[in-house]
């Protein structure tokens, strides 16, 4: 997914947390949600695809600079 796709996604409703959500309330829902979905443990077919979603996510809110620039981007979307 590039930068420009970010803004069509809400990152902070896929792991379940709010806008101002504390890197370790995003830590948290990451790591519990990567459980319930891994493809390893969970052998539902849709569960790779929600696992990626929600890495991807994770890997945008958990980043400082990338985060900054979502949340930039979600305000000209108007999420």
């Amino acid at each position: 997914m590039t930068i420009a796709e970010w803004g069509h996604k809400d990152f902070y409703a896929i792991l379940g947390v709010s806008q101002d959500a504390s890197e370790e309330e995003i830590n948290k829902a990451y790591k519990e949600l990567a459980r319930q979905y891994h493809p390893d443990l969970n052998h539902d077919p849709e569960a790779g695809v929600k696992f990626k979603e929600i890495t991807e996510a994770y890997d945008v809110l958990s980043s400082p600079d990338h985060r900054r620039l979502y949340n930039t981007m979600r305000a000209h979307f108007n999420f």
